[in-house]
């Protein structure tokens, strides 16, 4: 598995999560995994496996990728630029500070679209 590369690795960890877990639980992981790596790639490794998923499912993984890239400040280009930007006033130890209120607002997002939109599973 050494020359996979990037994408190679992201590609296989998207075939574990969406061939053997429920998609439903593969994508909340997946939006935890935008916290590390920028949503952006992430979303293209689902987008080029092409999971056999409900619409419910593709809206839920877009959700998650979005708001889960939020929960660390390199999880997402805003947080990048906005550190770049800021120097010594927002830093990563800073964002930190709100991850609790974006973890609850990650888990109420995802509890509220699979309400709002139980139709769609």
């Amino acid at each position: 598995m050494g020359g996979l590369g990037f994408m190679g690795y992201l590609s296989l960890l998207s075939e574990t999560l969406y061939g053997s877990w429920n998609p439903v639980w593969a994508n909340v992981v997946l939006g935890l995994i935008s916290a590390v790596v920028d949503n952006i790639p992430v979303m293209f490794a689902v987008l080029s496996m092409a999971p056999d998923m409900s619409e419910g499912n593709w809206l839920l993984v877009t959700l998650t990728a979005g708001v889960g890239g939020s929960l660390l400040s390199m999880g997402s280009a805003a947080g990048v630029a906005l550190m770049g930007q800021a120097r010594g006033i927002y830093t990563f130890a800073v964002h930190l500070r709100w991850m609790p209120a974006i973890l609850l607002g990650y888990a109420a997002s995802i509890a509220t679209h699979l309400w709002i939109n139980a139709s769609m599973f």
